[in-house]
């Protein structure tokens, strides 16, 4: 490994959101409450879906799967946070640095995959409405999942192998909240160039490639729902893709921002990197349930069975 070869310092320092005590408390309080939330909320998800039978549908297994992602994304970043905003010194190992980088690639490459999945499946739903049992079979649901894991999890290796080949023998401090990527690339004494084309392209390829779907699945959508005569019909066929559309806004939203922009330590670019890895896998599980009368059901007999 060519940190442990070439690299003369053996972690790095975050800066991270803030240095006057009273608002590292007050963000401690904040981002502690958006944690427990996260972590209810997806929890919630994954118990209800588990247990109602009315739930177990391709839709709601995607969405599951989406819910236990939202559950690692967060833990990835946010409990680093949580620490640093109570310590003095804030800094990561080498090796922590490594494996927060991969994990958080790896997180939010298998969102995006599952996002794509999952619009998709309500182009099959709204599109072909009496073929889409035959179509979003089992088989192929369990499919699109273990594939989106692969694609994210090769990705990420990918990008990690990048970090790897790193040299960092002068600055070690990180101007940002947690180790990613593009942050270390001011600190690197090696030629930086290649890396950041392949950063780029592999960041492209797998956004533009999860993305792409998405918007061609949506076009084919509203096209049917537009060629529906009743406007109580059109209502309903974009309900139920509504949650699917604000949750994909969100998230490719501030991703595509987070990774195309050059890292600066901003506070635009703090502020869409907890937007994307903070707040957004807070906001899925409410996104998903306020407005999906089906969850909000499953939610009162998982309670009646569970609690009375």
């Amino acid at each position: 490994m060519a940190w442990s070869n070439h690299s003369v310092i053996t972690e790095f320092i975050l800066t991270g959101l803030s240095d006057d005590p009273l608002i590292q408390a007050l963000l401690f309080a904040l981002f502690l409450g958006i944690y427990i939330l996260t972590m209810t909320g997806n929890l919630t998800m994954l118990l209800v879906i588990t247990a109602d039978s009315h739930l177990h549908t391709p839709m709601y297994f995607f969405l599951s799967n989406l819910s236990f992602v939202d559950l690692c994304f967060s833990s990835v970043t946010v409990p680093k946070l949580l620490k640093d905003l109570l310590s003095a010194k804030k800094t990561i190992s080498i090796e922590g640095c490594l494996a927060q980088v991969f994990f958080v690639f790896f997180s939010s490459g298998t969102e995006a995959c599952l996002l794509s999945v999952m619009a998709y499946d309500r182009y099959a739903a709204i599109c072909h409405p009496l073929l889409y049992g035959q179509v979003m079979r089992n088989e192929l649901c369990v499919r699109l999942v273990v594939i989106s894991w692969g694609v994210a999890s090769l990705n990420a290796t990918i990008i990690v192998l990048l970090a790897v080949n790193l040299d960092f023998c002068g600055a070690q401090t990180i101007h940002h909240y947690t180790c990613e990527l593009p942050a270390l690339f001011p600190l690197s004494c090696s030629d930086i160039s290649i890396t950041v084309v392949v950063l780029l392209c592999s960041s492209l390829l797998h956004g533009l490639g999860t993305f792409i779907p998405i918007f061609f699945s949506y076009a084919r959508i509203v096209s049917a729902i537009l060629s529906i005569s009743s406007t109580t019909g059109r209502s309903k066929a974009f309900s139920t893709c509504s949650s699917h559309l604000a949750a994909v806004t969100l998230f490719f939203g501030s991703g595509f921002l987070c990774y195309l922009m050059p890292p600066s330590g901003s506070s635009l670019d703090l502020l869409l990197s907890l937007q994307y890895s903070a707040v957004t896998p807070m906001l899925n599980p409410l996104i998903y349930s306020l407005k999906n009368k089906e969850v909000k059901a499953a939610v009162q007999r998982t309670l009646r069975k569970y609690l009375l």
